[in-house]
């Protein structure tokens, strides 16, 4: 069983208010666990948000030399 994180947790474990991750939550961008009243979020459904919300650095041109 992954662990299950408070919607506080999982703002600290992102560096984030918990206003976002209940924003996240209510947006339905996020999976969670409904208990009761309780939110809760696995580590691995968060690990999956970080690494699918990575933008890459995208390759720039080469520049063209001065005066072509």
């Amino acid at each position: 069983m992954d662990t299950l994180l408070s919607v506080e947790q999982a703002a600290e474990r992102l560096g984030t208010s918990v206003r976002f991750v209940r924003r996240l939550v209510f947006q339905r961008r996020i999976p969670y666990v409904k208990l009761g009243r309780h939110v809760r979020i696995t580590g691995r459904d968060l690990d999956a948000f970080i690494a699918a919300s990575r933008v890459d650095v995208a390759e720039l041109p080469a520049a063209a030399p001065k005066g072509a």
